[in-house]
């Protein structure tokens, strides 16, 4: 009995490393003639995620409100993503490490991608300090104090087991004044250098194959953003994010930036928009180019009574759905959606009951990924630009 075990292990082990430990790949598969939108396909040892995607945000290894099941079969979720800074502070490595990673802590078994951190750290404006070395800064549970260097968060995102992992930056406010901005990015293309060393000298925990997105920043500087793109490209990682936007700059200076980093990132490596956001910002960064999105604009929105419908956004919470018994929103391919009526999650939010935000959570999150997949749909067909103007429009109606 324990020979027949010890074989089955061994096999089992083999089928891993013949299965898993693969680099990310992408490819593009369409291309619209009229704008620069692409549908492509990233193979990860975790599955495949068809491009353009919207990652759905599971800060502590959870969607707000929706189980893991709930994603997987009613959402249809191909990706979430989870948060290093909250990992880290719980349940911490040494529980990530003993669950055998986050994938098997949260029994998920599609890919994950984690954002270093930083995001998170940098918000933290009265209770860290920033140095060459890296950052110090307390606890928002209980005041204790940590230290983030590019190296330990590699370190911390080895243990998490994410397939996609970030490069550990700063994130310097929407409104930075130049000099602000441009030694902010110094910092940042150093720490980048010093993520690669302390990735290329680790290995992979739980086989299978992680990958480092670096970052672009720059701020709203066009020059600071075109030197952040090659220093970026020159890394040659599997993919690449844009990240520092949708941070307090104007809509129309946050297009522009985005615009100008995919003119001057590689073309045949994934875009990753970090942070963006409206179903719109998505349509028009599809356009230019981007593949990849995340937000937690759809759970939260969801959690405070908004509705994005393929005909526009619903106050749940207004009177004028009070009697009305029509679904949420026919026009999504998503059971939940289809199933219960506006009358009925205006009651519930009423009352205060809980059902109502997994609800309107899980509607968001099926309709952020049917917007995705529309696009791609119209991408394929070569139409996208006429489709993408006609919905911009209509997604922001209010009903």
């Amino acid at each position: 009995m324990k020979k027949h075990t010890k074989t089955v292990c061994f096999f089992y082990s083999v089928y891993l490393c013949a299965h898993f430990m693969a680099a990310l790949a992408f490819s593009v598969q369409y291309k619209d003639s009229l704008s620069k939108a692409r549908a492509g396909l990233i193979t990860t040892d975790h599955g495949r995620i068809e491009t353009p995607i919207f990652i759905f945000v599971g800060t502590i290894g959870s969607v707000k409100a929706v189980t893991q099941r709930q994603l997987h079969e009613e959402v249809k979720a191909q990706i979430i993503l989870g948060n290093t800074y909250h990992l880290y502070l719980r349940p911490g490595t040494e529980v990530m490490e003993l669950a055998g990673g986050l994938h098997r802590f949260i029994n998920w078994n599609k890919p994950i991608l984690t954002d270093s951190g930083g995001f998170q750290v940098f918000s933290l404006s009265g209770q860290r300090k920033i140095s060459e070395e890296g950052v110090i800064f307390k606890s928002h549970i209980d005041g204790s104090k940590h230290v983030f260097t590019p190296e330990k968060v590699m370190d911390i995102q080895r243990s998490i087991g994410g397939d996609i992992i970030m490069a550990f930056d700063e994130c310097p406010p929407g409104a930075s004044e130049y000099t602000y901005a441009k030694n902010s990015l110094e910092l940042t293309k150093s720490w980048l250098t010093r993520c690669f060393t302390q990735f290329n000298n680790t290995p992979d925990k739980y086989n299978f194959t992680q990958n480092l997105f670096p970052i672009v920043q720059g701020g709203t500087y066009s020059d600071l953003r075109k030197a952040s793109c090659e220093f970026v490209a020159s890394k040659n990682a599997t993919g690449n994010a844009i990240g520092g936007l949708s941070v307090g700059e104007p809509t129309e200076k946050m297009y522009e930036i985005c615009a100008l980093c995919c003119e001057n990132l590689p073309l045949d490596k994934p875009r990753y928009l970090m942070g963006v956001g409206t179903p719109w910002n998505i349509l028009e960064a599809i356009g230019m180019g981007i593949d990849m999105f995340d937000c937690v604009m759809p759970t939260r929105n969801g959690r405070n009574a908004m509705l994005f419908t393929s005909s526009g956004i619903i106050n749940i919470d207004n009177k004028k759905w009070e009697k009305d018994f029509s679904v949420l929103d026919e026009g999504i391919d998503c059971p939940v959606s289809n199933y219960y009526s506006k009358a009925y999650l205006r009651h519930l939010f009423k009352s205060g009951e809980y059902l109502g935000l997994t609800i309107a959570s899980i509607h968001n999150l099926a309709f952020y990924l049917w917007l995705v997949k529309q696009a791609r749909m119209h991408i394929e067909k070569g139409n996208y630009q006429s489709w993408k103007n006609e919905m911009v429009e209509k997604l922001q109606q209010r009903l």
